[in-house]
């Protein structure tokens, strides 16, 4: 069975951003919204799931991750928009 591997973004009613990666994407979004992982998502309550991206290879899944939270705010907001204009959380789509 082919592995897979996923470059998250979180959200939270403000729009504060979280960019993550995961091998397990259902699991890992489950952990944030259950307040599990402590640090920056629990602090901030960033627990909506609104862009993800799907690598088989782990490097390139590494290097997209370092990319995207390089981009400026305004950038990866143009990029979520994209996919989800309304900032639905996806996490009922897994």
């Amino acid at each position: 069975m082919q592995k897979h591997y996923f470059v998250y973004i979180l959200s939270n009613f403000s729009r504060t951003l979280y960019i993550g990666i995961t091998s397990n994407l259902k699991k890992s979004v489950w952990e944030h919204k259950q307040k599990l992982v402590d640090g920056f998502t629990k602090k901030y309550n960033v627990t909506v799931l609104v862009y993800y991206e799907i690598f088989d290879d782990p490097l390139s899944a590494i290097e997209r991750e370092k990319q995207l939270k390089k981009w400026s705010r305004k950038k990866k907001l143009v990029l979520i928009t994209k996919m989800n204009p309304t900032f639905k959380d996806l996490n009922g789509d897994l």
